[in-house]
C-alpha cells in the first residue's frame, strides 16, 4: 500500500466530483516490488491490456488491509507516488496459485498473456516476497485473483 498524500487526495476528490461517489473508501497502491515494475505495470493499465492483478491472501486480514472485494476503489500511483488512475474491483476470488486459468492470465495483460508466462512470472515475483517474509512458496499458496475496470481518468467503456 502507498500513502494518501495531498496529491492522491486531490486526485480522489476530482474523481468523486466527476463520478458522484459519496465516500472516501479507497486504497492506494504502487504496483510491483520495484520502481521499474511499478511503472511497467501502470503503463499496462493505462494502455488497456491489464485489467487484473494477483496478490497473496496472506497480505490481507488481521492488522492488514481487508481482502479485495467487488466494488472497491484503488488509486494507482507511479513509482514516484504520483496518482495516475483509479480502478474499481469487479471480482476477487481466492484460490491456489496454480489454479490460474488462461482467461485470467490474458486479463492480467503481462508478457505474452499466456498461463505459462503468468505462472513463471508470478512464481518468481512471489518467491521474492517469500524470501523477504520468510515463508515457503508453493503452488498451493492461497492467491487473490482480482479483476477491475478503469474508472478514472478515462473510464473503460
Amino acid at each position: 500500500m502507498a500513502d494518501r498524500t495531498p496529491a492522491v487526495e486531490a486526485f480522489w476528490a476530482a474523481y468523486r466530483t466527476a463520478s458522484g461517489v459519496g465516500h472516501d473508501r479507497y486504497d492506494v497502491v504502487a504496483m510491483g516490488d520495484s520502481p521499474e515494475l511499478a511503472d511497467e505495470l501502470l503503463a499496462l493499465i493505462l494502455a488497456g491490456p491489464k485489467r487484473a492483478t494477483a496478490s497473496l491472501a496472506r497480505d490481507y486480514g488481521e492488522g492488514r488491509a481487508p481482502l479485495p472485494a467487488a466494488g472497491d476503489h484503488v488509486v494507482v500511483t507511479d513509482a514516484g507516488g504520483v496518482p495516475r488512475c483509479i480502478w474499481r474491483t469487479t471480482e476477487a476470488t481466492v484460490k491456489p496459485l496454480i489454479a490460474v486459468d488462461d482467461a485470467f492470465a490474458w486479463d492480467e495483460g503481462e508478457g505474452d498473456r499466456s498461463r505459462a508466462f503468468w505462472l513463471d512470472a508470478h512464481r518468481t515475483y512471489f518467491a521474492r516476497q517469500a524470501v523477504r517474509e520468510g515463508f515457503v512458496l508453493t503452488d498451493a499458496e492461497p492467491t487473490v485473483f482480482e479483476r477491475f475496470r478503469l474508472v478514472w481518468p478515462t473510464p473503460d467503456p
